[in-house]
Parts: structure tokens; C-alpha cells; sequence
């Protein structure tokens, strides 16, 4: 199995969270199976999360942490993992922010290059993309009752307007107060996943 460039973005806001054990139990799979992966955990960044009056032609200039540990890492990687989880129906604030932020016109995506429906052409092609994402809502539910609303947000309004191709979701329901079990299995399935590369 060929080795990949795996850039895992650790997308909750907290210090400690289930979020965070599963992206370290991912990295340190990928690493032993020999892949090279570069980390970056949402809460050690600090950042504007309002793009504010910065627009195409009068940009917010990128904090550092945004341009070296965010933006740099999604060009460097042939392979994306997120870790989040939803809140209210949606991505946490300051992970919305970090979207709103790091992924610039230019970098991200080209408004001056249309497609025939006259999108911008998604700059970070060639990328394939990994969501695990916790939730105390079950995915049938998300499905009947919100149509995956969040999920058509990530994979397609966000990760696949930039290029990345249709990102696959690993979907952890019950995550509030989950047993031993449960969490043993999901990190196990986690496990897996980093050793592929997947």
C-alpha cells in the first residue's frame, strides 16, 4: 500500500475531547503504517473567525496560524481527515470560522476559472477526504428528519467546492455519554482507518 500525505484536522474547539482522542488514535495508526501525516488541533489556534469587510479585492490578511498550519497543510496533503462534531445541526463556530477564513479565493478555489453552471473552479483537486464526525443524533434520523443537511455542508459546500473529491463520513451517534464498548469499537474502527490511510 502506497503511502499518503495525510493532513488531520482536529476540528473541536475544546482541549480534551472525543474528537481529539479519535484524530490522535488516526495519526498514531498512520504513522506506524508508514504514512506521513501532520496534525493540527482547532483550540491551539488562534484567529479572527469573522472574515469581516475583507472581500476579493480587499482581503483579510491570513494569521500565521492560518496560512502555515491550516491552508499550507490542505496544498500539502493528498488526503484530509476532519474530526468534529455537530452542534445545533451545524459545525461548531470556530471551525465555520476557520473555513471562512483559510480557504481564500485564489488558494482555495478561482472565481475568475467557471464551470459550465459558473462555479469557481476548486483549486485543491486530487484530494480525497475523510469526515468523522460525532453526534448524539442517529445518521437515520439525520436523514429523515434534516435530510444530512450538515453533511451535504462539508462534503459539498465546502471540501467539494474547493476540489476534494466526495468526502467519506464515518458517523459516531451517542458520543454525549457513550459506554466503554462503544468507544473501544470506534477506536478500533479509527484504527483502521489511519492504518489505510482511508
Amino acid at each position: 500500500m502506497p503511502s499518503k500525505r495525510i493532513f488531520v484536522l482536529n476540528g473541536h474547539p475544546g482541549e480534551t475531547s472525543l474528537c481529539r482522542a479519535l484524530s490522535e488514535r488516526y495519526v498514531a495508526a498512520a504513522r506506524a503504517a508508514g504514512h506521513d501525516v501532520q496534525v493540527t488541533h482547532l483550540n491551539a489556534l488562534e484567529f479572527d473567525m469573522d472574515y469581516g469587510l475583507g472581500g476579493y479585492d480587499n482581503r483579510k490578511p491570513l494569521e500565521a496560524c492560518l496560512e502555515t498550519e491550516v491552508l499550507q497543510r490542505m496544498e500539502w496533503c493528498n488526503h484530509i481527515v476532519i474530526t468534529a462534531p455537530m452542534w445545533w445541526g451545524g459545525l461548531p463556530a470556530k471551525l465555520k470560522g476557520l473555513f471562512d477564513r483559510a480557504l481564500v479565493p485564489g488558494r482555495a478555489f478561482d472565481t475568475r476559472n467557471t464551470n459550465l453552471f459558473g462555479m469557481p473552479k476548486g483549486l485543491l483537486t486530487g484530494r480525497s477526504a475523510r469526515v468523522i464526525m460525532t453526534s448524539d443524533t442517529p445518521r437515520w434520523f439525520l436523514r429523515f428528519a434534516y435530510d444530512s443537511a450538515i453533511l451535504h455542508q462539508i462534503r459539498g459546500q465546502i471540501l467539494g467546492f474547493c476540489g476534494f473529491r466526495r468526502a467519506r463520513v464515518t458517523w459516531l451517534a451517542g458520543a454525549s455519554h457513550p459506554d466503554s464498548t462503544k468507544v473501544g469499537k470506534w477506536m478500533a474502527h479509527v484504527d483502521d482507518l489511519g492504518r489505510s490511510g482511508a
